[in-house]
Parts: structure tokens; sequence; C-alpha cells
């Protein structure tokens, strides 16, 4: 895996990205006692300094600038949604190890480029799909994998708030729902074909509210709701649930309650945070977890836990969605 050659026991990380979600890029890395924050990078530079004075680190407003200095064992990227194609292909070319941000991109020939000229270099390419290291959701995997829901049949995903900003008349489907369609195939396996109707009843320039019917390969059906015209103060803002021959899985806003039961019994299994595990009750920490994968499999040379091959998936996936509205068809996936 290129770019592993000085990987010592302390690793020098960047952060490409001064926005909100950065921050914890640059909480995560200033804070463990095996990294070191050696820069902040923002698209302006009194953000950028702003942010490295709060976490103790190095401002830059130029990438190459901040490559040549401070030579990072990792960069991780949290950029504008639509923005993420052009500094991502251009650390890539530079053989750095990287973390990105979902979506990976919205145009699935800007995703194609990026794990083609990544996969030429054996380059170490992580994605952050951190809804994987909820602990609701690895307790419901287990149960998948220890056999207790049987044989899946039906699995639902739901998620929305406020829209983000942005251009694209489709943004919710790409930078949102990316996650839906990873965790679907994460916890139900690979989608077959997907058939999708969208409204832009509340903004006539974009799609906000998306509802997609989705075929899995192994003969299971789902559901994916993804809006904007909701509220993330509302309880479950996030659900999954999960329908299996033998049982149930359901998982309530994420990182809130795990409910297993069984076919027949009135009895179920609860998991919820306990008062003092603000840990696994704070979103945020998901990412956390994410982070002590993706340095372990970083030091040892290895694949990431969650390669950029994901987030091409995801993009596969949205635009056959996009496809399927526009035409009035079920699209193979």
């Amino acid at each position: 895996m290129a770019g592993l050659g000085r990987v010592s026991s302390r690793l020098r990380v960047a952060v490409v990205g001064a926005g909100v979600w950065g921050e914890q890029h640059a909480r995560v890395f200033a804070r463990r006692p095996d990294t070191e924050l050696v820069a902040i990078v923002g698209r302006t530079a009194g953000r950028a300094q702003q942010r490295a004075a709060a976490y103790g680190t190095t401002a830059y407003t130029d990438i190459e600038e901040m490559l040549a200095r401070e030579r990072p064992d990792l960069v991780t990227t949290s950029l504008p949604n639509e923005e993420h194609f052009a500094p991502t292909l251009q650390l890539i070319r530079r053989g750095v190890p990287l973390l990105v941000e979902k979506p990976l991109v919205f145009d699935l020939d800007e995703a194609e480029q990026l794990i083609a000229e990544a996969e030429q270099r054996e380059l170490f390419f992580a994605i952050n799909f951190n809804h994987r290291y909820a602990t609701a959701v690895r307790h419901a995997r287990r149960a998948i994998d220890d056999g207790l829901l049987g044989d899946i049949v039906h699995v639902t995903w739901r998620f929305g708030g406020e829209a983000n900003p942005g251009s694209s008349p489709y943004r919710n489907l790409f930078e949102t729902q990316c996650h839906g369609f990873d965790m679907l195939e994460h916890l139900a396996g690979p989608i077959s074909s997907v058939m999708a109707e969208m409204t832009n009843k509340t903004d006539e320039s974009a799609y906000h509210t998306i509802v997609i019917a989705v075929r899995f390969a192994n003969r299971a059906v789902g559901s994916l709701v993804g809006t904007y015209d909701s509220s993330y103060t509302y309880p479950d803002a996030q659900y999954i649930e999960i329908n299996g021959t033998l049982g149930r899985a359901l998982i309530r806003d994420t990182v809130q309650e795990l409910t297993l039961s069984r076919v027949g019994s009135e009895t179920h299994e609860v998991w919820r945070p306990g008062y003092f595990n603000d840990q696994d009750r704070t979103f945020a920490h998901t990412f956390d977890r994410h982070v002590d994968d993706v340095l372990a499999a970083l030091r040892a040379g290895h694949e990431p836990p969650i390669h950029a091959r994901a987030g091409r998936r995801a993009v596969e996936l949205a635009t056959a969605t996009v496809r399927s509205f526009q035409q009035g068809l079920r699209v193979e996936s």
C-alpha cells in the first residue's frame, strides 16, 4: 500500500477543510496520543487560522504548500459536498494516504476516475461511512451474522431533517442518502435494482424528498425514504428496521436504541447507552471508533476498513435512482 514507508508510531495528520464537520476531524486527531495534527487547510485564511489556533496547529490555504512543508502520513478531507473531486484528485496524484468524507462525488465518471487513479498508485483510500460504527448498528450486524434474525426478507431505512445548501437538484440523494445506500448493503447485502419517486414540492429547484424501492441480490426487498422536508429534532429522524424469518432488529436515531425481537415472543432485548455512556450516545464519536480502525489498517499496510470503493458504490446507486425516476423504470444496479 503506497505512502506507508515512513509511518512512525505517532502519525502526522493534516485536515483539509475547516467547516462544521471538519472540526470533528481536528478534534479527533489533535487529541489522540498516537497522532499529531500538523495542519488545517481552509479555503479562507481567517477560517483556517481560527481553527488551527483552536487546536494548536498550523493554518494553510494551499494544499501543495502544506504537503511540501508538513509531509503528512495521512490527509483527511471534509469539504463542501459538491466540491470534493478536484482536491481529492490532487491529493491522490501526490500519493498521499487519504480518509475522505462522504459523498465521494456526485458524478459516477468522477468516482471511477478517483478510484482508478488511487488503485494505480496502490494508495490507501478510505471514506468515512461512520454510521457503520454506531454501537446499535454493530450489535445489529452481529445479530445478523449470528443468525438471530434468520433470512432477511425486508429492510427499511429512513433519514431526514432540514435541507443542506447546494446546487444539485439531487443533493439529498447523493450527499445524505449515500449513508442509506451504504447501510442497506452493509446490513442486507448487495442491492440488485432500484425504483424511485421524488418530489420537489417544497423547492422547485431540488428534489428534497425521495422514496426508493430496492431489491437485493438475495431476493429480499427494502425501502429508502430520504427527506429534507423534515427536522432532525423529531424522534426517529433516522430509523432502520431489518426483518428476517426469525426476528427483527430496530435501530432508532443511529446511536439511541436497538431493539431485537424474536418471532412470537413478547419479550424484547433492548440496548440503550447508559447514563454515563457519552461515547456511545454521541453521533460524533462514531467517527472516533472508525479512526481507530483506519489508523490500525494504515500502520499495518492493509486496505482501509471502509474503502472509498464504498463511496463509488453509493454514487452508482444514486445514479441508478436518478435514471429510474427520470425514466419511470426499474433500474438494475
